[in-house]
């Protein structure tokens, strides 16, 4: 039950007196219904990997207070496009997931015809800096990542539990200390040459070969006495 002294609202009585008090707690509550910027936590995702960068379902993690000192979390916001560095046709996919932690900001006009078109429109409301035209920033608050590109002072390190592919009309790794493999396996799976160019040469701590013949343990038939040159490598 309420008591009849409590507080309902974030104004009181000194605010309705008139003068510069009344003037500024009525400033206050109309910037107070801006939405500005805000952290979010995703709930879905919509349109992800090599396609149109797709939008997210997010939820607000600062909740609201009403007058009474009563914590009210917010609804979720639907819909927001989020960002993807991207110019023309080159990309770099990293979309978000469920569970990211990222920024909400949001447009000071209504944004749905341009999302909608993705071209310059007049505004469909009078709206303005409302939830409904949120974009998200992701990368805020998040943990410590298993898959990942590490620009640092030493160099560039690419490290993943999976798979690293590298697809192109022509792959060249050029090195000036050599390329060194520590894999099992070292192989180039393509029709035309594989160059492989460095003053350091390629060193590898497996076997390497060359179709089925292997550096290590093939032998070589047609030997020759008296300075002549052996045969080809037996498979």
């Amino acid at each position: 039950m309420q008591r009849l002294n409590e507080q309902l609202t974030s104004l009181n009585i000194n605010d309705s007196l008139g003068g510069a008090t009344e003037f500024e707690a009525l400033i206050n509550h109309l910037i107070g219904k801006i939405q500005t910027i805000t952290l979010v936590k995703v709930i879905s995702v919509k349109a992800t990997g090599v396609a149109p960068v797709g939008t997210v379902d997010v939820q607000p993690l600062v909740h609201q207070i009403d007058g009474s000192g009563n914590v009210v979390p917010l609804g979720e916001v639907y819909s927001v496009p989020y960002f993807r560095l991207q110019g023309g046709v080159n990309a770099v996919i990293c979309d978000p997931v469920v569970g990211d932690l990222g920024m909400c900001s949001f447009a000071s006009r209504d944004i749905s015809k341009v999302k909608k078109n993705k071209a310059a429109s007049a505004p469909d409301s009078r709206r303005q800096y409302d939830w409904s035209d949120g974009l998200y920033h992701g990368g805020f608050l998040n943990g410590i990542p298993n898959q990942y590109v590490f620009l640092h002072g030493g160099g560039i390190r690419i490290v993943s539990p999976g798979d690293i592919e590298l697809i192109g009309k022509n792959i060249k790794l050029t090195a000036s200390d050599g390329v060194t493999s520590t894999s099992q396996t070292f192989q180039s799976n393509t029709a035309t040459t594989a160059q492989f160019t460095g003053g350091g040469g390629i060193q590898s701590d497996g076997d390497i070969k060359a179709a089925t013949v292997s550096v290590q343990t093939h032998t070589h038939g047609g030997v020759q006495t008296g300075g002549g040159n052996t045969g080809g490598p037996n498979a």
